[in-house]
């Protein structure tokens, strides 16, 4: 873990797996699917590697597209 996409991406798919596993544990069951996860987790290892490779407006605006996603789509909160 070099570069500072490293460390940004693998919190934010640490956050992403706290997420699926407090939602899987609820009781009335999960109201998300698990693609949106995968959609987030591809996103998170394509913004480690554009940012790996150099490209550091694009993966900063990939970062900003993929929390996005995350806040819009699997509302961590409600909005």
């Amino acid at each position: 873990m070099n570069t500072v996409y490293d460390w940004v991406t693998v919190a934010l798919f640490a956050g992403l797996v706290v997420l699926f596993l407090h939602r899987s544990d609820q009781e009335p069951g999960p109201r998300d699917a698990m693609w949106h996860y995968l959609v987030a987790a591809v996103g998170c290892g394509l913004v480690n590697w554009i940012g790996n490779a150099g490209y550091h407006v694009a993966a900063t605006l990939s970062l900003i597209g993929v929390a996005a996603f995350i806040v819009l789509v699997l509302r961590p909160r409600p909005l």
